[in-house]
């Protein structure tokens, strides 16, 4: 045998264990999802899902994503979350209303929890400390969707001045916005009657009729992950049964709704990804300041408007964000 040969392949040999021993040595952390009403394949998840690939967690290599949904189902969303808690991942991220948070809140204090809150206050909740510091184990994105009611019933009648009536669609998960958009619906002279859904799966078809045959000129949908997890068969009902819709968020214009004022829920979800990938890399989430959508942005479909027959103002127009044409 060539003795230089022999010698590179003896080095070589006794070169491996010191290089691998010099490697640290590698986990796959857990990031554990609870959704109160989406699937995993839904934009939202698939954007959160993105947003890690593109920080350096891909799921299948150095992370594994355990996802888990309540399908809508209120009651179950404590018994998902203590399950992930008892798989014992190391980053939990939780999303919907309160109910979402609170079940996280009880299953653990110690595993890093990263929120999507909508509509409550988590501070006088006794979730966090404040904004800028929330202590404990939680962080990331909140917004009030009741703020924004009064602006959508206002950009509502501006697109339809002559409307008197209006239906506010809701469900369980929205009931404390309820109020607060009847109350913004009587300053605006505006009837408005309340309309609750009512078990799952939801008949939005025998809804919505019923509201087409009491008069009804218009529909504010409050904020529900439910309906925006049907956001395309609700745009499809709501056309059928010829009603206007105003809704909470641009995804669902995109699904086919007339109108809507309110954040991108996409971005959102990145931006939650943002904050498991920081905690991952170890910040405490009692030292990551909670943030909060500051634009919010009017979208409307003239494809939609079209097939009912309205034509909206040039004027508010120019005011959308986004037509869809």
């Amino acid at each position: 045998m060539d003795r230089r040969a022999f010698l590179a392949g003896a080095a070589a040999l006794l070169a491996a264990p010191l290089a691998v021993e010099g490697q640290p040595a590698t986990r796959r952390v857990r990031i554990g999802v609870c959704s109160a009403g989406q699937t995993r394949s839904s934009p939202l998840y698939q954007a959160f899902e993105q947003q890690l690939r593109m920080l350096g967690y891909v799921d299948g290599q150095n992370v594994a994503i355990e996802f888990r949904s309540a399908g809508g189902d209120l009651a179950q969303i404590p018994t998902l979350t203590k399950e992930l808690v008892g798989l014992g991942v190391d980053v939990l991220l939780t999303a919907g209303g309160e109910v979402s948070i609170r079940a996280a809140k009880e299953a653990t204090s110690t595993i890093p929890v990263v929120m999507v809150a909508v509509d409550f206050d988590p501070i006088a909740s006794g979730y966090v400390s404040s904004l800028a510091h929330p202590g404990g184990n939680m962080t990331g994105v909140i917004f009030q969707e009741t703020g924004l009611t009064a602006k959508r019933l206002a950009v509502l009648t501006q697109a339809l001045p002559k409307i008197t009536r209006i239906a506010v669609l809701w469900d369980t998960y929205a009931e404390n916005q309820v109020s607060v958009a009847v109350e913004a619906a009587r300053r605006l002279h505006l009837q408005a009657q309340s309309i609750k859904l009512g078990q799952l799966p939801y008949d939005y078809e025998g809804t919505l009729k019923m509201a087409a045959r009491g008069r009804i000129e218009a529909v504010l949908v409050l904020t529900s992950p439910v309906i925006f997890r049907d956001r395309v068969r609700f745009a499809s009902v709501a056309l059928q049964s010829r009603l206007p819709t105003m809704l909470p968020f641009p995804e669902n214009v995109e699904a086919g709704g007339l109108m809507s004022y309110g954040p991108n829920l996409t971005a959102l979800f990145r931006l939650a990804a943002e904050y498991v990938g920081k905690i991952l890399k170890g910040a405490k989430p009692a030292d990551l300041p909670i943030e909060h959508p500051s634009k919010f942005d009017m979208v409307i479909n003239l494809k939609t408007a079209k097939a009912l027959g309205l034509t909206i103002p040039p004027s508010l127009l120019l005011q959308a964000d986004r037509v869809i044409e």
